[in-house]
């Protein structure tokens, strides 16, 4: 799954320090999501859409299953 977490990250001029302390996590998980290389549960996906304000389908890009 895709996500824009670098992207609204950069436009807060947020570190990945400040993201993680905000959503409590590590800092590694923040570097991990930004790489797509961990997938965010749900209750991560609502604390980051809550700590950018937006929703959790304009942070996350889902793939259809087709």
């Amino acid at each position: 799954m895709e996500n824009r977490i670098k992207e609204f990250r950069s436009r807060l001029k947020a570190t990945q320090d400040e993201l993680a302390k905000a959503v409590g996590v590590t800092r590694q998980t923040i570097i991990s999501l930004e790489n797509g290389k961990y997938n965010a549960s749900l209750q991560l996906a609502h604390r980051l859409s809550r700590f950018f304000k937006v929703s959790i389908e304009d942070l996350f890009i889902f793939e259809e299953d087709e």
